[in-house]
């Protein structure tokens, strides 16, 4: 697994399909679960949302796509083909899923967290992790299956496939928008305090670890990453559109939700 040394705890037309070698690689790294109840599908609504017959929205775990435009945006690249195999390996599945409940059942907008299984058992986002349809993500306490879908997305950016067929990481001093974002740079220095751990980079960006998540780290050695060069990913916050931005606080905030999301680098 590539992530942080410090952690604690139908057919597509045309076709961007891998081989079907590296499909089987992408299914054995997550356990199959061929026990799940299915239930009928009535609509892929995007990369990794889906609407269920009976009315719910399911938000799958551990995997974020591209966003589709929406209010006059452009779809980000590959955003429509994931929605797209995602609907393929629903059909496939005649258009039932079993699913696999997070520890925490709801998100903020109301949808049931949870990780999708085809009738053969199969998880549906380490196949959309292993074709390079989406990245990684790790949301305590939903984290069951973080290391298996880690592997998955290695497999695509070591091959270059989707969207790591262009530099994904931007450095800290690049950004300067919110939304999800992988960030690269060199830790400038390590704060702790009321309100959780702080992380500096060059460029003028933070990296926070609430208080309530302290436990998924090893903070004794966060403290120790000064001058270390770290990848981070997450959903980058714009402080200052919140109000309440102090003299010499950096604007742009990348709240880490699990130990997953950081990587120390070599």
């Amino acid at each position: 697994m590539r992530h942080s040394v410090i952690l604690k705890k139908a057919s597509l037309v045309g076709a961007f399909f891998i081989s079907l070698l590296c499909v089987d690689l992408a299914q054995a790294f997550c356990p199959q679960r061929a026990d799940l109840p299915q239930v009928a599908v009535r609509q892929v609504v995007d990369g990794d949302t889906v609407r269920l017959a009976d009315g719910r929205s399911i938000r799958l775990i551990g995997i974020n796509t591209p966003e589709l435009g929406r209010k006059g945006r452009s779809d980000e690249p590959f955003a429509v083909l994931a929605k797209r195999r995602l609907q393929v390996l629903v059909d496939a599945s005649d258009g039932r899923v079993g699913l696999l409940y997070g520890e925490q059942r709801k998100d903020r907008y109301g949808r049931t967290l949870a990780h999708l299984y085809d009738r053969r058992g199969r998880n549906l986002e380490a196949q959309l992790l292993g074709e390079g349809l989406g990245f990684m993500v790790a949301v305590a306490p939903n984290s069951a299956l973080v290391t298996c879908q880690a592997q998955a997305e290695l497999q695509a950016r070591s091959k270059l496939l989707g969207v790591w067929r262009d530099e994904q990481v931007k450095r800290a001093g690049q950004l300067r928008s919110g939304g999800f974002a992988l960030l690269g740079g060199r830790v400038s220095s390590v704060q702790r305090n009321r309100g959780g751990l702080w992380i500096d980079l060059d460029g003028g960006r933070v990296l926070r670890v609430a208080p309530e998540l302290l436990g998924e780290f090893d903070v004794r050695a966060l403290q120790k990453l000064k001058g270390r060069q770290v990848e981070a990913r997450g959903w980058v916050i714009d402080r200052q559109s919140r109000g309440g931005l102090k003299s010499g606080q950096a604007r742009w905030m990348l709240p880490l939700t699990h130990s997953a999301m950081l990587e120390v680098l070599p």
